[in-house]
């Protein structure tokens, strides 16, 4: 087990925003958070970095608190892909990317030739080596989000969260983007944990066979965990979201079918609450 959260509730003062919380996420595995804005993802993601510390429950990476861990422990074993990032020194796309390394080089430490090895093998992965001496402040946003996967998979830790990764990338971009990641836990066992407002993401990586679990949270409301079909159904996007949908199944041109969503539209509101 690289992650499990057990019993876990965050408060802001006297308002309850996620409470009796409990997943985890293993070696091969892809956890997606979804909710509505407000519902808590970005705060559960939070915890588990060792950002925020005030919660009741346990959080344990690698077998250990995470409250107890030291930032370069944590950078040994979560490598992390934030929503925002706004880059304020013009490094060159390499250098960004190299700093990935400094949880194993440490702080002071100098890049060897298995940090530079490292460093060109992810540009490569994410298909960015063109960008390599461009400089990290001229990138447009969808290119900053595959230098930021870059980065994490130069630090190799066994699990990888990401905050809203397909936000600004395009169709081709979030594609890539979405079979890199799916790559990496197939054939390397890295964990995700991953929160996203595509609901299409849980079925894309359900659709690829891979070991995929949706957690559904709802601000002040335990959660709901299951596989994505389990959980993505025209009930439960009623229910969370307020909207009337359906669930299709699509030839994908190769003998398989893929899982989309159709809005049909919003849930009138009752004017009587």
């Amino acid at each position: 087990m690289i992650l499990e959260i057990r019993d876990f509730s965050f408060s802001f003062g006297e308002a309850p925003l996620l409470r009796d919380l409990s997943l985890s996420v293993d070696a091969g595995e892809i956890v997606c958070l979804l909710g509505p804005n407000g519902s808590g993802k970005t705060t559960l993601l939070d915890c588990a970095l060792g950002f925020h510390r005030s919660y009741s429950g346990s959080i344990t990476l690698c077998g250990k608190d995470v409250s107890a861990c030291s930032r370069p422990q944590l950078a040994a074993k979560v490598a992390y892909v934030p929503q925002l990032h706004r880059p304020a020194f013009p490094y060159t796309v390499r250098e960004a990317v190299l700093m990935g390394r400094t949880a194993h080089a440490g702080l002071f430490g100098a890049p060897g030739r298995e940090d530079y090895a490292r460093c060109d093998a992810a540009l490569r992965r994410v298909g960015i080596e063109a960008l390599a001496d461009r400089p990290y402040t001229s990138l447009s946003g969808g290119e900053l989000k595959l230098v930021l996967l870059a980065r994490a998979l130069a630090q190799q830790t066994p699990l990888i969260v990401l905050d809203e990764p397909t936000s600004s990338l395009d169709f081709k971009n979030e594609l890539l983007f979405l079979e890199t990641l799916a790559d990496l836990v197939k054939t390397d066992g890295i964990g995700v944990l991953m929160a996203t407002h595509a609901l299409q993401h849980p079925f894309y990586f359900e659709t690829k066979r891979l070991p995929v679990k949706a957690v559904m949270l709802r601000r002040g409301e335990p959660a709901r965990t299951g596989t994505p079909t389990e959980l993505l159904t025209p009930q439960t996007l009623l229910d969370v979201y307020g909207v009337r949908a359906v669930v299709q199944e699509v030839p994908d041109g190769a003998g398989n079918t893929v899982k989309t969503i159709a809005v049909l539209g919003s849930e009138p509101k009752d004017v009587t609450r």
